[in-house]
Parts: structure tokens; sequence; C-alpha cells
């Protein structure tokens, strides 16, 4: 089949090589113009294996579908896509668009779903292989993978170790199937349906006060975009890396009731969570040891006020 690869970053790359390997023919990869502090490792590995790359400002602009019907493509895979695609692309190749989802569609359809699911504190999320339409993340399932979210796992653990990979290998069976002639295609029930919006900062504020569950899943869905964020001294600070922890006695809400040599323990609601790594204000990311030496951390501060 003649197949054309949209998408970006290590997702992009690896499902184009996993789907080079298959012996498929790729007539054309359209991702986005390589940024200044880092070039598309994509673009890269597409040149290097002689695959026209097309790197366009917005897929809207007229003239990219001229470039893009031009291959006259069988199927078109995309992988890791955050601009709204027009629903001419989707429908002119031959055997349509499948789409690459990080969850058990109808849940989660928007462009934070990792971060939702963890947040949300569930124990399974999973991939889904779509054909996209004119909506978002609303058309026909061909199939679906599962998999479980541990009680400590990150958004960013949950994707590279096991929403990544079993991504790649789906998209790979998925055009199987679809050369077979045995893909299916499920409507998708919308009275399942779940939308969330971009897991932004704004959405991601720590409220001490609340359960110390609550807490730690907002703080590890937001691990390591875009970083759980409480107020400090005037400031902001971010969360990144933590552990839950007992908490001995009574003890306010947001304050520091121990501070170690590598970490310290801010209180919650039935629960302590003890910081390891965080990013100051306008600084970068940062070992909690470091943080405590700086900024002359003390036992009895409080964050969130």
């Amino acid at each position: 089949m003649r197949i054309i690869l949209i998408g970006q970053a290590a997702f992009g790359e690896k499902v184009l090589e996993a789907v080079l390997k298959t012996g498929e023919q790729v007539v054309g990869v359209f991702c986005p113009p390589d940024s200044q502090e880092r070039p598309s490792t994509l673009r890269q590995f597409a040149e290097s294996k002689g695959v026209p790359v097309f790197q366009p400002q917005k897929i809207r602009n007229p003239e990219v579908f001229q470039r893009y019907s031009a291959l006259q493509p069988d199927l078109t895979v995309m992988a890791f896509v955050t601009e709204i695609i027009p629903e001419r692309f989707l429908i002119y190749p031959r055997l349509g668009t499948i789409q690459y989802h990080p969850s058990l569609l109808p849940k989660h359809r928007g462009g934070s779903a990792i971060n939702w699911a963890v947040i949300n504190g569930e124990n399974q999320t999973g991939i889904t292989i779509f054909g996209p339409d004119k909506g978002i993340d609303t058309g026909p399932i061909l199939f679906q993978k599962t998999a479980a979210i541990d009680p400590d796992e990150t958004t960013g653990s949950l994707y590279f170790n096991k929403l990544f990979p079993m991504g790649v290998e789906a998209i790979v069976e998925a055009i199987r199937l679809i050369r077979q002639g045995n893909a299916p295609r499920i409507v998708q029930d919308e009275s399942l349906a779940t939308y969330e919006p971009l897991c932004t900062v704004d959405l991601a504020q720590i409220d001490w006060r609340l359960p110390i569950k609550q807490v730690y899943d907002l703080i590890r869905g937001c691990n390591p975009q875009p970083g759980a964020e409480t107020d400090f001294r005037s400031s902001k600070l971010k969360i990144f890396d933590c552990q839950r922890e007992e908490l001995p006695g009574e003890t306010m809400p947001g304050e520091v009731w121990r501070v170690g040599k590598n970490s310290f323990s801010v209180a919650a609601l039935g629960g302590s969570i003890r910081v390891k790594r965080l990013q100051p204000s306008g600084e970068a990311k940062t070992k909690a040891g470091d943080f405590i030496n700086a900024y002359n951390l003390q036992a009895g501060e409080r964050l969130g006020v």
C-alpha cells in the first residue's frame, strides 16, 4: 500500500520505522517544522530512509492538500497529531485514515487523555486505533488494547513504558488488518463518551486540603507536563517526582513538617507527600536536596498559602 504518515516526535519516528520494516511503501511524511531548539527526529529518520518529508506551517494551507493528494495514498496513518486535520485529508485515501489515541475511546477524548486518566485515579486505560472523522476522537474503532495504571505511575511512565510501544505495535497490526480487508469499524457509544480539556497549569493547582490520594493523583498525572503547581513564598513551585507517605500526628494542610537531606514532606488530608524533584518559578527542574539548600527550606513553612 501507498501510505502517508502524519505525525511528530519520537512516536511518529518509531511508527515510521515499524511500518517500513513491514515492507509497506511510505510515500510521504507530514510533520511540523523543526524548532530552533531541537530538530525533528521524525524528519531526520524519514530522510535517512529516502522518504519525502513535508513540513508545512499549517496543514490547512491550500497548497498542502495539493502536495498530499499528488502522492496518491491508499492509506494515511496519524501518529501523534496535535493539529486538527481537515476532513478532506481524512477521506481522500482509498482506504481512509487511521489514528492512534491513548485512551479507551469514547472515554477521555481530547489531547490530554493520559493525564486525566491518572489524575482521576483510574487503574486502567489503554489505546485505541480508530478512523478519525470531522469530530474530536469520534470516528469508528478498529480495535483497542488495555493497560493497567499502577498506583505510583506517572503520566510520563505510563506513556513511555506502556502506551507508546503498545501504540506502535497496534498501528502495524491495524495496517495488516486493512491490507487483508479484515479491519472492523465499530461505532463509538456516545452514551459512554467523556471529553476533557487540555491539562494546563491552570487546571493543575494543588489544594493541600484535599484527601492525600487526590493530591498524589494530581501530581503524578501532571508529571512531566504541565507540572502540579503550588504557592511558595509569594511565588510558584511545581512538584514532579514524589512519594505518598503516612502523616504522623496532626499537621496543617500544606505544612512542611519534615525536611531531610534529599527530600521534604508536605501534609495533606490523611497523609503526606514526600517531594523529591521540583521546579521553582522561572528556574529549571531540580532535585529536592538542592532546592532545600538553595532556599534554606525550614520545617513549619507552608505551601499553598
